[in-house]
């Protein structure tokens, strides 16, 4: 295992850390993409989410001052057969802690597997490109490029006018408090994705994030319909309301229902929700090797790559 320098240490992150965590995330975003990509709500997140312990699985790295330098924590709230990896440090000053920190989060990775019931175990950690000396301890770890992933953005300047939707289809709110359109809308992102490169996740554990987020808003989460049949469903999380953003966690549209404008019809309203409660931004992120080319939907309704990642993986 690759040591620390002299005069520094690891221990475990509480949420107490969380203001720090965060100061470290901009700093590591801002060097890698320009500007901030990360809310304290997600830095509680990734410590608090299904089959994550900080006490067991995530490790905060002190330098010889005692200042924290980087993080590291696993990511995989349904406990399948793949984990996603993350390792933060400081530009440059934090680099020493980042394969010290990665040995630790794979040694412990290992062990999930296990404790999962998974051998072999897929890992994955993602990496823009500029962001070299990381990408360098992946690979050295025995990690092979995937794919790429992309983060979609758009500009919300005041009200949005929701175009006229496509012949035959309709956008509703979802009925939250009915537990089969729960079931049902669950079940539908789960079919639309099962041609893609797709992390199922079971409908209970997918109630248990959605219920441990600090915040729903409900009245972002949209069903679409063909002729009054059940099509597609849209997703939102208020992962970016801090940044005063929108965010579209799921678009799912069932494939004999494709390229009839649901997605454009759920997008164009989630857009006009985001907007009305003055959100300045709206958000998602896209597989760019996804065979029902989202990315060009994404394009077609006005939203701009903000950054690629490249993905890596190897098994455990």
């Amino acid at each position: 295992m690759t040591e620390l320098p002299e005069g520094w240490r690891t221990r475990r992150p509480t949420l107490d850390d969380v203001p720090e965590l965060l100061r470290l995330t901009h700093a590591s975003d801002i060097a890698a993409v320009g500007e901030p990509d990360y809310t304290a709500e997600e830095v509680r997140a990734a410590l608090t989410m299904p089959h994550t312990d900080p006490a067991r699985d995530c490790w905060v790295a002190l330098d010889a001052a005692g200042e924290i330098v980087g993080w590291a924590y696993p990511d995989n709230p349904s406990g399948g057969a793949r984990e996603f990896i993350e390792v933060y440090v400081w530009p440059e000053r934090g680099v020493p802690a980042l394969r010290p920190l990665l040995d630790r989060l794979l040694d412990r990775v290992t062990e999930r597997g296990r404790e999962f019931g998974h051998d072999p175990y897929a890992v994955r950690a993602g990496a823009v490109p500029t962001e070299q000396p990381w990408i360098s301890a992946l690979t050295d770890a025995g990690f092979a490029f995937v794919k790429q992933h992309a983060r979609m953005t758009m500009a919300l300047d005041g009200p949005v006018t929701v175009p006229q939707p496509a012949p035959g289809v309709t956008v509703r709110p979802l009925r939250h408090d009915d537990e089969a359109e729960l079931r049902r809308f669950h079940a539908t992102i789960e079919e639309a994705f099962r041609d893609s490169d797709h992390d199922a996740t079971g409908y209970d554990t997918w109630r248990q994030q959605v219920a441990g987020e600090a915040s729903v808003a409900w009245d972002e989460w949209f069903v679409g319909e063909v002729d009054g049949e059940w099509a597609g469903v849209l997703q939102s999380s208020d992962s970016s309301a801090e940044d005063n953003g929108g965010w579209v966690r799921s678009l799912a549209v069932l494939r004999p229902y494709r390229r009839r404008g649901v997605g454009a019809a759920l997008l164009h309203r989630a857009f006009a929700a985001y907007a009305a409660k003055g959100r300045t931004t709206a958000g998602l992120g896209v597989d760019l090797a996804n065979p029902t080319e989202a990315a060009r939907l994404y394009r077609a309704v006005g939203m701009r790559p903000l950054y690629e990642a490249n993905i890596y993986e190897r098994t455990v």
